[in-house]
């Protein structure tokens, strides 16, 4: 995916971010798309009880809020989970370049296609009871990303609060599991 999409923003300004920094907030119009070229960015949304849910993980190659590029509004934070770097091209530039170029529109919609794929996992994740369960599953389809990613991170991603996360991988660590 990252060959096409380095053509597309060949000429894209570069933007560079710090850890915790929002490269766009819920509410903010949408005038750019964001292609991620170093880091980690994720699309969060806080829930009425206050734990934070994520939407998306943007890393290396990824093009962030994919779906925003339709909206006239982001839904949802984008917060650096590490230092790092974006491409950014105005919306209507990106649109404008998939619609003279057959071959990055087709990849353009498989990549959206991959995406709604990755948000049916993600709600059948969520949709688990037990925190044992969701973190099972989300184990099963993400096997070496355990051990890089931050507990809070993959608290947010499964949807339950980090200091539940932390009590099923205590109870783990005690039972030997």
């Amino acid at each position: 995916m990252s060959d096409w999409l380095s053509q597309v923003f060949s000429d894209a300004t570069r933007r560079s971010f710090e850890k915790g920094g929002r490269l766009f907030h819920t509410g903010d119009r949408v005038l750019k798309v964001f292609w991620v070229l170093e880091g980690q960015i994720d699309l969060v949304r806080v829930t009425p009880s206050g734990n934070e849910m994520v939407l998306q993980s943007a890393g290396q190659g990824t093009v962030l809020a994919e779906a925003s590029v339709y909206s006239e509004y982001y839904h949802c934070d984008a917060v650096a989970r590490s230092e790092g770097a974006v491409a950014q091209l105005g919306t209507n530039v990106f649109k404008d370049r998939l619609a003279t170029n057959r071959t990055w529109a087709e990849n353009w919609a498989g990549s959206l296609a991959h995406s709604v794929q990755r948000a049916r996992l993600n709600t059948e994740i969520r949709s688990l009871k037990r925190v044992a369960d969701r973190l099972d599953f989300w184990l099963a389809v993400n096997p070496d990303t355990f051990p890089e990613r931050p507990i809070k991170d993959i608290a947010a991603e499964i949807g339950v609060s980090p200091e539940a996360l932390y009590r099923e991988l205590s109870s783990r660590r005690q039972h030997g599991g």
